[in-house]
């Protein structure tokens, strides 16, 4: 579903260069978790940024579902982030003065849903993430779980088939941080969807299709 060719990403400030990223290949498939581990600073967000398209890779090529993406003007890419990529990060990223269902209905008003009524579709959402009860909560009356499921239906938004993110359990306890990394494999499984988790906690590895590790700004033997 998305392939990354050799990628690397040099930040480069005055005569200072840090390669963040260097010479990686990774692929992500339809219906399979990939965990990617490693310790802070290893260039992990960097890869799966490269990979969503939110960063431009300095060398090397991004291809999604089958076309290179690397090459193409940065006006195009947010096209493609809409089409192909769901986010989830661990700061949840929630509108505060939005309710969990209005959270979801804007991400949909974004992405340019016109299958149907938006609330129901945030509601059908919410429900996947088996959080229908709380959507007229604003976030600051949901628990941290709570609001990382929000975030997990926003991401669900458009149907995209790929998911990536990036230590969505940090903020999370260990009954909550289960639940979310049990929520990545069905979608996975159950949905068909190519997941990608970046990730410090080792209970990620138990839900887990396919684990790589990073060191240094290279995949790790």
């Amino acid at each position: 579903m998305v392939e990354a060719k050799n990628v690397s990403r040099e930040y480069r400030e005055g005569s200072i260069s840090v390669l963040a990223v260097d010479s990686v290949c990774l692929s992500m498939k339809k219906g399979e978790v990939l965990l990617i581990m490693g310790p802070s600073g290893s260039g992990k967000t960097t890869l799966i940024s490269m990979m969503g398209c939110i960063l431009h890779p300095t060398g090397g090529e991004v291809v999604v579902d089958g076309r290179s993406v690397t090459a193409l003007h940065e006006d195009a890419l947010p096209d493609i982030r809409k089409r192909y990529f769901g986010f989830v990060f661990q700061s949840f990223n929630l509108f505060p003065s939005l309710t969990a269902a209005e959270n979801v209905e804007a991400i949909l008003r974004f992405k340019g849903w016109n299958k149907g009524d938006f609330s129901m579709q945030a509601r059908h959402l919410l429900e996947k993430v088996r959080l229908e009860h709380r959507k007229d909560f604003y976030p600051r009356d949901l628990s941290g779980g709570e609001k990382q499921k929000v975030a997990f239906a926003r991401a669900l938004a458009g149907d995209p088939p790929v998911i990536l993110a990036d230590e969505p359990t940090a903020n999370l306890d260990s009954k909550n941080a289960t639940e979310v990394l049990s929520l990545l494999k069905g979608l996975a499984e159950g949905f068909g969807k190519a997941v990608a988790i970046v990730s410090h906690d080792p209970k990620a590895e138990a839900f887990a299709h396919r684990v790589v590790f990073m060191e240094d700004g290279r995949l790790s033997v």
